[in-house]
């Protein structure tokens, strides 16, 4: 019986080296580690960055006033709260009646007399709607608007946790907006302007509330808030690791940039669509209510910071495609890569007497990383402050190229510095011995 040779244990069977066996499992590991880090970064990037919008926006008082902010000043909205308000006071004042009795002792006429109780009352109503309208064109109504928001936020957050109280509130199925300090305030200027009838008249509660949204499904809303304001502010961090150890572990790192650029664009466009059809739905829940003529403008409002931030990442996700694409191992690519790095050490290279060699052979020595820390910079300048835009995103990409260039120039004056350097006897001696 033959005994196995020694020097064949470092050999599989059929003639296959263990270490090349051992290779391609690991080969085939990380592909496979690669492909789940993708498709889970894909799933849960849309999902990331709605969630990331409402924690931030809807979950943050000040972020969501200075979102809001600016409904003060949109005609849609004044007319909204217009409307409501003049509508409220004119149904518990019937000016026709009032005028009757006031005159009924002094014009005897019948006739004369709803000669002149019309014209009057019509006048009476306009100065109603008139002092509406300049109230909410004032700065006053602005502070209000302010005040108000904040305690908007505040109580959808109630809502939401199942509390009832606060100037948003859970009435029955509606979610109901409290105008009642803007009627006070209209009452008020129009007694101080002589209309002494509004003094006592009692406006009911029901007549104090603006319906902005139809609520049965109120409970699973709650629900969904439960489980996912925990995690909200974090499911955008996992994506971004997702996608930042799906590049570490590829092999083919170019490709996986231009899957990663794609795969953000793709994104972006999807959530154009759930934008687009959570707008028109949201425009049916509200279609023949007070706030109807209003709804379109306050979703484009409040939503607004999430579609700049798609705007930004669908841009970003065509860069990072196009930055894929130059890396790559591609004849265009390669050759536009080849040329710009031959270009910018070429005239590093001119530039490498002094200070500027020593500190490009060190820059030479740690290109790889520096650039990693060039990238990551970038990030955190498109990031910092969460007041993601284009212009914020232009400028970022500005920075990074325009470091990636520096980099380039020193690793050309480092590379000729080094060659330019004498080399002292000792070392020459050891290479003439080798």
């Amino acid at each position: 019986m033959a005994v196995p040779d020694p020097t064949l244990s470092g050999r599989a069977e059929n003639g296959v080296p263990a270490a090349t066996a051992e290779a391609k499992r690991s080969s085939k590991g990380r592909s496979a580690a690669v492909i789940v880090c993708l498709v889970l970064a894909a799933l849960l990037t849309t999902p990331a960055a709605i969630a990331y919008w409402g924690q931030r926006t809807l979950n943050d008082t000040t972020r969501y006033v200075n979102t809001v902010g600016p409904l003060v000043d949109s005609p849609e909205v004044q007319d909204a709260i217009a409307t409501k308000v003049t509508d409220t006071i004119q149904d518990q004042v019937d000016i026709e009646a009032l005028l009757n009795d006031v005159f009924a002792g002094v014009i005897t006429d019948r006739p004369r007399l709803q000669r002149l109780v019309g014209p009057l009352s019509g006048a009476i109503n306009s100065l109603i709607d008139r002092q509406v309208r300049e109230f909410l064109a004032s700065d006053a109504f602005a502070d209000l608007w302010t005040a108000a928001n904040t305690r908007a936020q505040q109580s959808l957050q109630r809502i939401l946790k199942g509390d009832q109280s606060g100037a948003v509130s859970l009435q029955g199925e509606q979610i109901v907006l409290d105008v009642s300090q803007v009627i006070d305030q209209v009452k008020q200027r129009l007694i101080d302007r002589g209309l002494t009838i509004l003094q006592n008249v009692p406006v009911p509660d029901v007549d104090k509330q603006i319906v902005l949204m139809e609520a049965p499904e109120v409970k699973k809303l709650r629900t969904i808030y439960a489980f996912a304001n925990p995690v909200a502010q974090w499911l955008i961090v996992v994506v971004a690791l997702l996608y930042l150890l799906a590049l570490v572990l590829s092999r083919r790192r170019p490709r996986t940039t231009v899957i990663i650029g794609a795969l953000l664009a793709a994104n972006a466009l999807l959530i154009a669509l759930a934008l687009t059809v959570g707008r028109q739905l949201f425009i049916d829940a509200l279609s023949g209510t007070t706030f109807g003529p209003a709804s379109a403008v306050f979703y484009d409002t409040l939503l607004s910071y999430l579609e700049r931030g798609r705007q930004v990442f669908f841009r970003l996700g065509l860069a990072i495609v196009v930055i894929g694409w130059f890396a790559g191992p591609n004849k265009s690519g390669t050759a536009v890569r080849a040329a710009v790095r031959d270009g910018l050490e070429g005239i590093g290279a001119a530039l490498s007497d002094g200070p500027v060699g020593t500190a490009g052979r060190w820059v030479a020595a740690n290109a790889r990383w520096l650039r990693v820390a060039v990238g990551l910079l970038g990030a955190v300048v498109l990031l910092w402050g969460n007041n993601i835009s284009q212009g914020r995103l232009f400028w970022s990409l500005a920075l990074v190229a325009l470091l990636l260039v520096v980099v380039q120039l020193l690793v050309g004056a480092g590379r000729a510095s080094a060659a330019s350097r004498p080399v002292p006897p000792a070392e020459a001696v050891a290479g003439t011995a080798n």
